[in-house]
């Protein structure tokens, strides 16, 4: 019986589960004092630190291992275009069913909705999320196969991204008439999706170690998508013609490369 578990097997889905659990309570808890307006200045400088990691950890961390793990460099490249492709046309998707909410909210980030559009719009969107964050849980799991220190790497990527991204969600929730109560408590079990991802992940992926490559090539290609198509756009729409912003900016995204170069060292290490 004994020689039927997989010790380091169960290691990396522990990790998985600890990664996936506590990157989705940081992230909701974030939110939500960034939501109820206890630190909301914070947001627009998390906008820009979000895209630094997620540059880093695509073009340092998973592009590199998608290599040292034998993926042809060549197939590497074709699954980074597949996978920009395959984001390109979620997103689609995505701004086709969430059409009706952008219209007229004044706003420029992407998740100002009116109360009048919004209201049939709070389940989509818990929908939408689970979906998203059960592919954040496969992407997670790829990196942590490939490597314990890059899925802590890639977690904190992904965290760092979804603070925003959930800030905009409770607005969504609140706007469709659900209490902050609620909509955290709906949040928190659209978290617990990414768990669900990152177990499947772990579970076939495990056994078909040469589907690493591609993974991880396709996980670059999801971080480098949102990057440079969601968050980079939306910071060049943010005072454009300020120069102390945009130097802002600038500095804030090199600090999120340095923090994922950082961190990626530090764990190497250990």
């Amino acid at each position: 019986m004994s020689a039927l578990i997989h010790t380091p097997g169960l290691d990396t889905l522990a990790g998985i589960v600890t990664a996936t659990l506590a990157g989705g309570a940081l992230s909701l808890v974030a939110a939500a004092l960034l939501t109820f307006g206890l630190v909301a200045g914070l947001l627009r400088s998390l906008v820009s630190l979000s895209a630094g990691l997620l540059l880093a950890t695509s073009t340092l961390h998973l592009l590199p291992e998608a290599l040292e793990r034998g993926g042809n460099i060549h197939l590497i490249g074709v699954w980074l275009l597949v996978g920009l492709l395959a984001f390109f046309g979620l997103e689609k998707l995505e701004i086709l069913r969430h059409s009706h909410h952008h219209e007229g909210d004044g706003h420029h980030h992407h998740h100002g909705h009116d109360r009048e559009a919004a209201g049939p719009g709070g389940a989509l969107i818990l929908i939408g999320d689970s979906v998203h964050n059960f592919t954040d849980g496969i992407l997670i799991a790829a990196a942590f196969l490939a490597d314990q220190s890059l899925g802590w790497v890639t977690a904190a990527a992904v965290a760092a991204h979804e603070i925003p991204q959930e800030v905009g969600d409770f607005i969504v929730l609140l706007n469709a008439g659900y209490t902050r109560a609620r909509a955290f408590a709906f949040n928190l079990l659209s978290s617990l999706a990414s768990v669900v991802g990152g177990v499947v992940g772990w579970m076939v992926l495990d056994d078909a170690r040469q589907l690493l490559p591609a993974a991880l090539s396709i996980a670059a290609a999801g971080f480098l998508y949102v990057a440079l198509a969601d968050i980079v756009p939306s910071l060049h729409r943010e005072h454009p013609n300020q120069l102390r912003q945009a130097a802002f900016q600038v500095v804030l995204l090199g600090v999120g490369v340095a923090i994922a170069a950082a961190l990626a060292n530090v764990l190497h290490q250990h």
